[in-house]
């Protein structure tokens, strides 16, 4: 098929080539109407720009709705890894919203015109993606905050069996009340963990406890508020799971101030396995979720569909239990026989 030109695109919508181009470069002066006309135009035609000027290094945008974590610094190694091998540069922009980049995000990326974009935590809505697929801008979500629609290019990792092999290990030590601290209720990431700890606690007959479940924020700061919680009420659990190692450091801190043992009175087990898991005192049991795999295999989707290569849509990696000194079988006069 003969690659339209900007004027025909133009002539088909009635509009002049100045307001096609505009379009392309997501200024904000064209009208909603008429930017519709123009983004079917083009992705109905397949438009593809010209490449880029010789010299001039192609970028990945990569989109975090924070940047505060050693969780996104592990992810963005990944992502800089293979763009670096692939001669790329990642350029990193924080999206000012929860789970969807702000509505002037589009104009600053089709102005920086990158081969392609990688969110975390993210979706997309409908017209954003129609402005990416008119300008054949690919695009993969990182660790989706619902569950994308099968078209929808994504990349995440084992979460419920993740929160099925901590909490297994915590019953094969002996606990039956085990809390949970898990991520924001309105994340899929979460949400699995959460299943998976309940899916666990079934599995060895004991009946999940829901004054024992607790949504946080993946920070310190919600974990030692939520541990303090649980572990002054009359009750107590023997164990925490929590959703991030961060999290899991304020269940540590809060078990300090509340002047419990870990592991000798409380077990602690947290998820991801960033490097602060292993230098915490004492160092955690965690699930390793393989952050910079992820963001290598994003950016490896992102090049194939770049490429017009046959890829898949959904990608899963393994988890797997790392088990260090934050765990031990629960007090004797607390252990069920």
């Amino acid at each position: 098929m003969r690659r339209i030109t900007l004027a025909e695109v133009a002539e088909k919508a009635g509009v002049s080539l100045s307001t096609v181009s505009k379009v392309l470069n997501g200024r904000q002066d064209v009208s909603q109407v008429t930017r519709g006309k123009v983004e079917r135009l083009l992705e109905a035609h397949s438009y593809r720009r010209t490449t880029r000027a010789a010299g001039e290094a192609p970028l990945i945008e990569l989109v975090f709705h924070e940047l505060d974590s050693v969780w996104s610094m592990e992810l963005i190694r990944g992502v800089e890894n293979l763009a670096k091998a692939h001669q790329a540069s990642v350029v990193l922009t924080e999206s000012g919203t929860r789970h969807a980049p702000a509505a002037d995000w589009i104009e600053g990326v089709l102005q920086r015109r990158p081969i392609g974009v990688v969110l975390v935590f993210s979706s997309l809505p409908d017209a954003v993606k129609q402005q990416l697929g008119a300008r054949s801008i690919p695009f993969v979500i990182v660790d989706p905050a619902g569950d994308p629609e099968p078209d929808v290019p994504s990349v995440g990792s084992a979460n419920w069996s993740g929160g099925v092999a901590a909490t297994r290990h915590l019953v094969d030590l002996g606990h039956r009340r085990i809390g949970i601290i898990t991520g924001p209720e309105d994340m899929l990431c979460s949400l699995a963990r959460l299943d998976g700890y309940r899916s666990a606690l079934n599995m060895a007959g004991i009946v999940p406890d829901t004054s024992l479940v607790r949504f946080g924020d993946f920070h310190v700061e919600g974990g030692l508020r939520h541990a303090m919680d649980l572990l002054q009420s009359p009750d107590r659990p023997t164990a925490i799971f929590a959703g991030s190692d961060l999290q899991a450091l304020g269940v540590l801190e809060a078990a300090r101030v509340c002047g419990l043992r870990v592991p000798e009175d409380l077990s602690v087990v947290g998820y991801d396995d960033v490097m602060i898991a292993r230098w915490s005192s004492p160092a955690l049991t965690t699930v390793h979720q393989p952050l910079r795999a992820m963001g290598e295999e994003a950016v490896q989707m992102l090049l194939r569909l770049r490429a017009g290569e046959p890829s898949v849509t959904r990608l899963e990696l393994a988890t797997s239990l790392v088990v260090r000194n934050s765990t031990a079988p629960p007090a004797t006069e607390t252990a069920v026989r």
